[in-house]
């Protein structure tokens, strides 16, 4: 099973996301994020590591929220540790802009989750409003069959303070 990051990284009303390139998720707006590289790497290293090789931005301070588990067709096939980080207004990041890995752009929140939008990856509109308003850390469980989101549970875990 891989282990993997991502970072909802907020500055206002706005989220910076990428469309990514390649599978999982090609042609998605997602959070940024990626693979552990290895066994000593931990979530808060990776998560660190990739926001700076896919964004250029070094960030600080980033909060723990929680765990995605993906279940693929009765096999669970991933773990994602969930982060958010806020951007200091003062800091100008333009986008869009082209990297490796896909665009990156800003999206409005209430645009990533307005009900119509096909745009988003389709497990984020289910767990990010929990992610923005609670301090609590939660694990999602996202089932997927045939590659199809037929459920996204969130169970609270604890609370951060």
């Amino acid at each position: 099973m891989c282990k993997y990051t991502m970072c909802f990284i907020i500055q206002k009303d706005s989220i910076l996301l990428l469309n990514r390139e390649k599978s999982k998720w090609m042609g998605s707006w997602n959070g940024i994020g990626g693979k552990f590289i290895n066994e000593e790497e931990t979530p808060m290293m990776c998560i660190k590591r990739e926001v700076y090789e896919e964004t250029g931005i070094n960030i600080k301070h980033f909060n723990y929220k929680g765990i995605i588990n993906r279940v693929e067709d009765n096999i669970q096939s991933g773990e994602i540790y969930v982060f958010t980080a806020e951007l200091p207004e003062n800091i100008t990041y333009t986008t869009p802009r082209k990297t490796r890995e896909g665009i990156l752009d800003w999206k409005l929140i209430s645009w990533i989750l307005h009900p119509e939008n096909t745009g988003v990856a389709t497990n984020i509109p289910q767990f990010l409003p929990l992610l923005l308003e609670s301090d609590e850390i939660y694990e999602h469980s996202c089932v997927y069959e045939n590659n199809y989101l037929v459920e996204c549970k969130s169970t609270k875990l604890s609370n951060q303070s």
